[in-house]
């Protein structure tokens, strides 16, 4: 089915934030965070890290090693990451078309609702800097240092439904990761997946429609 099609027939739009929304490390690169949380569990006398840990310039690697540690350990890290998402958001590149979605779906009547693994403290910041708050009626975001909530558990996306009063067949998720995909197939909700990389197309094979652009999602929305 076409993205246009699929965005038609949806009463409710759900929204990854760092990819569909913006590129939140645009200036202050995941690697950088990353290595910059790996110092926190080091100060905390975690010296010797897995291998894939260690190399890692996901920061979500690191905050998925420090929450199987320990709950102090995911505390300190998430919070030290937050802080970061906080900071980074401020150098943030907004996804080219994203805005002009979001406002044209909202001026519709049909609620709008961001769904990501990046905090709530970010993103909130995020929509007050670019006076996106009165277009976004929910954040269902990282709040807490529990790594198994965030997708590709479709807990968030279930939260944001329920908080709808929306049927899930009556939503449509877009995301730019596979795991994204994974959690809207969990939550029974029909998703598009937005290749704004090279090579990501493929990865989206499972998903209902795939996209290179958001460009132009306002005018069919």
């Amino acid at each position: 089915m076409r993205s246009a099609d699929i965005l038609a027939q949806a009463r409710a739009l759900l929204l990854d934030f760092d990819g569909p929304v913006c590129s939140i490390f645009a200036g202050i690169p995941a690697s950088v965070v990353a290595d910059q949380l790996k110092q926190v569990l080091i100060d905390g006398g975690h010296t010797e890290m897995p291998e894939s840990v260690a190399a890692s310039a996901d920061p979500f690697d690191v905050l998925r090693y420090a929450d199987a540690l320990g709950e102090n350990e995911a505390r300190y890290v998430e919070a030290a990451f937050t802080a970061h998402e906080v900071e980074a958001v401020l150098s943030a590149a907004p996804t080219e078309g994203a805005h002009d979605l979001i406002r044209a779906w909202r001026a519709s009547s049909r609620p709008v609702a961001i769904v990501s693994n990046n905090s709530a403290p970010a993103i909130n910041a995020y929509l007050d800097l670019y006076g996106l708050r009165a277009s976004i009626d929910i954040v269902s975001a990282r709040t807490k240092p529990d790594t198994a909530l965030l997708k590709p558990s479709p807990y968030l996306l279930c939260q944001t439904i329920a908080a709808l009063e929306v049927a899930p067949a009556d939503c449509v998720f877009i995301g730019d990761s596979l795991s994204d995909i994974e959690a809207a197939h969990a939550a029974d909700v029909r998703s598009i997946g937005f290749a704004n990389k090279p090579g990501k197309s493929a990865k989206f094979a499972v998903a209902d429609a795939v996209i290179e652009t958001v460009v132009g999602l306002a005018a069919v929305s």
